[in-house]
């Protein structure tokens, strides 16, 4: 089983920006789509970000639209999330997920369900 690490998460205020970085070793994570969601007590793990597999497509949820950023650098194996004027609302722990995909895929996997491959999680907090 492919383990995803995900770190960068805190504590900030409404207004300010985190950067969250997700990496895994081998090979799964350049042959994988890559996406985040993130989740509050009691309730469904929602879809926040993904990207393909050779990075040429993002696709954002509405609520994160034009503040979140997701981008990869495969040489590394990591993957980042440039969060920007944060929200109450975006309070929530923050996983990082992988699916093998070919390298021409640009399906849009937003459902937790797609996806093989999960880190445990960081926790972000905004404060108002």
């Amino acid at each position: 089983q492919v383990q995803m690490v995900e770190s960068g998460g805190g504590l900030v205020q409404a207004g300010d920006s985190l950067r969250l970085a997700c990496s895994t070793a081998g090979r799964i994570f350049s042959r994988s789509t890559v996406a985040w969601f993130r989740q509050t007590p009691g309730k469904e793990r929602e879809f926040v970000a993904l990207i393909s597999r050779n990075g040429g497509m993002t696709h954002y949820a509405d609520s994160v639209k034009g503040r979140f950023t997701i981008s990869r650098d495969n040489a590394k194996n990591t993957a980042t999330l440039q969060m920007n004027n944060l929200k109450p609302e975006d309070t929530a722990v923050y996983y990082c997920a992988a699916k093998s995909t070919i390298l021409t895929d640009y399906s849009y996997y937003i459902s937790s369900g797609d996806y093989s491959h999960w880190g445990q999680g960081t926790q972000v907090t905004v404060s108002s």
